[in-house]
């Protein structure tokens, strides 16, 4: 079974978040990248299908070379080959094309995304490149067993889950619980020394129409002060809740 896994460069959750040319552009000076937290769910139980059934494992990413570090950390924890494809990731319509020739090129039977990235948050990205590629597609997957060309999937749905079967080949977008965060992989000396010499193949991107653009970066209001009511004061209170807070 080949397996492609769709890794995002994200900025870490602790990083400082700014934005330049007047709000339309992300400042990436002095942050921290990392694998997107949903990703990284899809390439450990990638990493499990790879244990267990002898699959092979590739990880794939659009961006520049500042991602390579990224791609490097998922061959660490055990992926087999990475590809970059050298574009800049304009948009979901754009990233799901680059995807897609990669996955008819290497003619892959699973491809796992994670169900949005943690950036932009759009959850474009995988029902975009199943469409595509005409393939089944499981979103918001949290459970996936693969047997032979067949496979079973549940999925969240508002007050429950449901479980589906479906034929390989798959495009799921998955999520927490596709794998217990505690069996995550955080890359041993071993891996790091192996990643060293495992293939990274750059791509150039093909073409394809960017159909969405940023205009501008709002950063959320910031949070008043709090204000403290005396016990009792509940006219105070009351005044408060209903003129500034505006909740009665």
């Amino acid at each position: 079974m080949k397996i492609l896994v769709c890794i995002s460069h994200v900025p870490d959750t602790t990083s400082k978040i700014n934005f330049v040319n007047g709000d339309s552009e992300f400042d990436t000076n002095g942050v921290q990248f990392v694998i997107n937290p949903n990703d990284e769910f899809g390439l450990t139980r990638a990493i499990w299908f790879q244990e267990q059934q002898a699959a092979n494992v590739t990880v794939v990413n659009v961006g520049g070379p500042e991602t390579d570090s990224t791609l490097r950390k998922a061959l660490a924890i055990g992926a087999n080959e990475a590809i970059r494809i050298n574009a800049n990731p304009t948009d979901g319509f754009f990233v799901a094309k680059q995807l897609a020739e990669v996955v008819k090129t290497g003619s892959y039977d699973l491809v796992i995304c994670g169900k949005e990235s943690l950036d932009y948050n759009g959850g474009m990205v995988p029902g975009m490149l199943a469409g595509l590629l005409g393939y089944n597609f499981v979103n918001s997957c949290t459970e996936l067993i693969i047997d032979g060309n067949s496979a079973k999937a549940a999925r969240e749905i508002d007050g429950g889950k449901e479980v589906i079967s479906a034929s390989l080949p798959l495009v799921i977008g998955g999520q927490k619980g596709l794998v217990e965060e505690k069996d995550l992989r955080i890359p041993n000396m071993r891996g790091i020394m192996t990643a060293r010499t495992k293939v990274l193949t750059v791509l150039e991107p093909v073409s394809a129409n960017n159909n969405t653009k940023a205009i501008k970066f709002e950063k959320p209001v910031s949070k008043s002060a709090v204000k403290l009511v005396s016990a009792d004061n509940l006219d105070e209170l009351i005044n408060l809740l209903h003129n500034e807070a505006k909740v009665i």
